[in-house]
């Protein structure tokens, strides 16, 4: 798989990240299904996608915890480097400097590692803008990890946009991480990406898939983004997909091509949990998708996304 540059950060990437939040989650230590979890792990680890995207509370710990004990059984066969995020206290919500710091031992504990290239400030969600960049807050607990030498590079990593926004603004970070906010439904990442771009920052556009409707087709009738998905919206898709059978693709495959063919976005992050799940993302990449398709998508006019500013989270 190629390798792009990640911003000015000096670290590459390629053009897929594997994300992991539903790895391991449900699973039991010493279990049968942690065991199955492990395996795909391995896979993941081992195969031609250079990143993996975790988290400190994907599944409760479990992402990392399965990712961990994968490590430690691939050893040197491993190709692929982890990027992980802090995340608030499960219990209080707290989200200062002095959580910052233990988040990130506890996900080092977990996966057996001494650091990691890309560590990301997650869903900042319980604190106000003010309180995580003020002196002593969260952001200047990643500044000193940055400068310190324990990661390469800072990240911010969550959903609406207009806080995102926030913390690209501030100069502080390296990388931006936004989801379900890029794809043939929602475009509402545009602006954001393309202030991250003009400060030299990294781009990863997650859930090219919406979360669930554009990787099922509109018969589905999954969610979009965590949220239900409407009527009107679930027609769009259907009408969509007649676009993309017209062009001998599938729904699928242009919503993960939208996304890596932006000069916006650097790596294009897909949840993969299963072997099976990372062979059909391998023939989704290979495909072929004409460059007549997009206009004739664009025809249809803009999709009625169900998300607005905030909603998730």
């Amino acid at each position: 798989m190629r390798q792009t540059s990640l911003g000015s950060t000096g670290l590459t990437v390629g053009p897929l990240t594997l994300g992991t939040s539903a790895l391991g989650r449900g699973t039991t230590p010493g279990s049968p299904e942690e065991a199955e979890a492990v395996a795909a792990a391995e896979a993941l680890l081992t195969g031609p996608v250079p990143l993996i995207d975790t988290s400190n509370n994907y599944g409760d710990g479990r992402s990392e915890a399965v990712l961990g004990l994968a490590l430690a059984a691939v050893g040197s066969r491993a190709t692929a480097a982890i990027a992980t995020k802090v995340d608030r206290d499960p219990q209080t919500g707290a989200f200062d400097r002095d959580r910052v710091l233990r988040s990130y031992d506890e996900s080092l504990d977990r996966l057996g590692l001494d650091r990691v290239g890309i560590l990301h400030f997650h869903d900042p969600y319980s604190v106000t803008f003010a309180e995580a960049t003020a002196p002593g807050g969260a952001v200047s607990a990643l500044v000193e990890l940055r400068d310190a030498g324990a990661v390469d590079a800072i990240g911010i990593a969550a959903g609406p946009i207009p806080m995102m926004t926030q913390y690209v603004e501030t100069g502080l970070f390296d990388v931006v991480l936004s989801h379900n906010r890029y794809t043939l439904v929602d475009r509402t990442a545009e602006p954001l990406f393309a202030a991250a771009r003009r400060r030299g920052m990294g781009v990863f556009n997650a859930a090219p898939f919406g979360a669930g409707i554009l990787a099922k087709g509109s018969a589905s009738r999954a969610s979009y983004g965590y949220t239900e998905a409407s009527p009107q919206l679930i027609e769009w898709i259907a009408r969509a997909e007649q676009v993309c059978a017209d062009h001998g693709v599938t729904l699928a495959a242009a919503a993960l091509h939208f996304s890596l063919r932006s000069e916006l976005v650097d790596s294009t992050i897909v949840g993969i949990a299963s072997v099976p799940r990372l062979e059909q993302l391998r023939h989704l990449h290979a495909a072929a998708v004409p460059e007549e398709l997009w206009p004739d998508l664009e025809a249809l006019g803009p999709a009625p996304s169900p998300l607005t500013d905030g909603a998730d989270g």
